[in-house]
């Protein structure tokens, strides 16, 4: 039997996962120990042409997934055919509308950080109409006692958001008004772009786990929502058919790849992490620490109806079972490191965890990290970034430390948040993402939780996930026992205090106390988000 220049066997198979995340699109090629065997990616280049719009060119994304599934392949030295499925893991609500005929899109991807829809957010987060849609659905909860109402009554918009976004390029765009009237318009977010461009046209489909993202679907019917779509004049049918995460979506087309790749799995970016990172079971919870950072709690068969704002998401559906996660985020983690950087506060992130180390403490100066506002629990898009506390005596170090000391003390803020409203035991807590490379805020977290907290072997948790799904479907892997037991962790956090020990009076218990009165005294600073 022939072998590969690399020793392996032709008829040995392995699993491609892409994930295209905010800044680079990344290629995996995974074995059946859920190693990598081959890698590439490129980079995303984000448009800015008017001043908070940020967008992405199609096919500029296109070009650069076709490529990095090339790459992968020939870095692992393998070959197309023995590509035995194919995931992909997208970044969550930036969509595009098209020509469901032609494909050609009537305008480049809106992103999720694109603010072209704040004058739209304000206005009907303050209407009359949106006073009274609260009113009514309490009213319903009263009645009926049913969370989806209560949900209802506590929806408010954001920029993040789909919906306010698409109603603006409906109402801006008059290419996609008439498209819309004559029945000829796609509307899409990356991963269903990516399907209609791999399947040429033949598949118009996302997954549970986008579209609960989308803010225009219902988590609790498991379908797009009828009313927010009247609410806001969104024809349901531009909207793509919404497909079990674990589906046979359609099969890449052979003048692509140079074979029929089948794709198995379509994840949105949080949720296949939180898969990748294996947290299966209720009460699991995953910290990914990147851009922002995103805590996510494996709810189980039930949505969460949040009052601190905790967003219910679909983690994912595999046949008939769903998982519904509660995730909370807080924008600003990497970005606040990156800034600093930028001030020249240090030359390289890796200086960081020693500079932070070596003072004693941020010498009474607290840093609040809302460069965004302020999400869960406060919620404050108004809230300003700020160092509070400087003296004569602060110098560099004290400011690094103290950047770094918020953004575990914004994991605790989290935590406590996901702890009160969902009084769910915590059973695991394992972490992700770029910033989790720092042992400094792995062990503030660690100890200001007072729980264990697992750092992977690699962090690449979206791919990975994302390439279980794929690999489940086909049954290249059995089940989720034989994934836990593939799962490698680098380090344990183990927090050096008790929570009894914390309740006594932890040197950082007064330390935290502090930080929150800087983050009062930062709300409500911009007379507009």
């Amino acid at each position: 039997m022939g072998t590969q220049r690399n020793g392996f066997s032709k008829r040995e198979t392995f699993i491609l996962s892409v994930d295209v995340g905010t800044t680079s699109i990344r290629c995996h090629v995974y074995d059946k120990s859920a190693s990598i065997r081959g890698s590439c990616s490129a980079k995303v280049s984000l448009l800015y042409p008017q001043p908070g719009w940020v967008e992405i060119d199609p096919e500029d994304l296109w070009k650069g997934f076709v490529t990095v599934v090339k790459g992968a392949v020939q870095d692992a030295g393998l070959q197309m055919c023995q590509m035995e499925s194919l995931g992909i893991s997208t970044q969550r609500a930036t969509f595009m509308t098209w020509d469901r005929n032609t494909g050609k899109p009537f305008h480049n991807f809106i992103t999720w950080q694109d603010l072209r829809a704040a004058e739209l957010v304000r206005s009907w987060n303050g209407s009359c109409t949106m006073k009274t849609v609260h009113g009514v659905m309490k009213m319903l909860h009263f009645l009926t006692r049913q969370k989806r109402f209560l949900a209802a009554s506590l929806v408010v918009f954001t920029t993040q958001h789909v919906s306010l976004r698409l109603v603006w390029a409906l109402n801006n765009i008059p290419q996609l008004r008439q498209a819309v009237e004559d029945g000829s318009c796609y509307f899409g977010t990356i991963d269903t772009w990516l399907l209609y461009k791999l399947t040429k046209g033949l598949v118009h489909a996302t997954d549970y786990s986008n579209a609960s993202a989308t803010a225009i679907f219902d988590s609790y019917q498991m379908c797009w929502s009828g009313f927010v779509c009247s609410l806001l004049s969104i024809p349901l049918s531009i909207l793509p058919r919404v497909q079990n995460t674990s589906h046979k979506f359609g099969t890449c087309d052979p003048s692509i790849f140079g074979v029929p790749i089948p794709i198995m799995s379509v994840m949105a970016d949080q949720q296949a992490a939180m898969f990748g990172e294996c947290c299966f079971d209720i009460g699991d919870v995953k910290i990914t620490m990147g851009t922002g950072t995103f805590m996510d709690i494996n709810t189980g068969n039930k949505p969460h109806t949040s009052v601190a704002g905790l967003y219910p998401l679909v983690g994912w559906k595999i046949g008939a079972d769903v998982v519904y996660l509660a995730e909370g985020n807080a924008a600003g983690t990497g970005a606040a490191i990156k800034w600093a950087q930028d001030l020249e506060l240090f030359s390289d992130v890796t200086e960081t965890e020693a500079i932070a180390t070596s003072v004693d403490d941020s010498d009474g100066v607290y840093f609040v990290p809302s460069f965004s506002g302020l999400q869960a629990p406060l919620n404050d898009p108004k809230a300003c970034a700020s160092f509070m506390g400087l003296k004569p005596s602060t110098t560099k170090r004290h400011l690094v430390r103290s950047i770094l000391e918020s953004i575990a003390f914004r994991n605790k803020q989290l935590f406590e948040v996901m702890l009160r409203e969902t009084r769910i035991p915590i059973t695991k807590i394992r972490a992700d993402g770029g910033v989790c490379t720092n042992n400094f805020i792995m062990q503030l977290t660690a100890d200001l939780l007072g729980r264990k907290i697992e750092r992977p072997s690699h962090f690449d948790m979206s791919c990975l996930g994302a390439a279980f799904v794929a690999g489940l479907g086909t049954g290249y892997w059995r089940n989720q026992e034989e994934l836990k037991k593939l799962l490698t962790t680098d380090q344990h956090f183990l927090p050096w205090r008790s929570k009894a020990d914390w309740d006594k009076g932890s040197p950082y218990r007064g330390v935290l106390q502090s930080w929150e009165r800087a983050l009062q005294r930062s709300m409500h600073w911009y007379s507009q988000p």
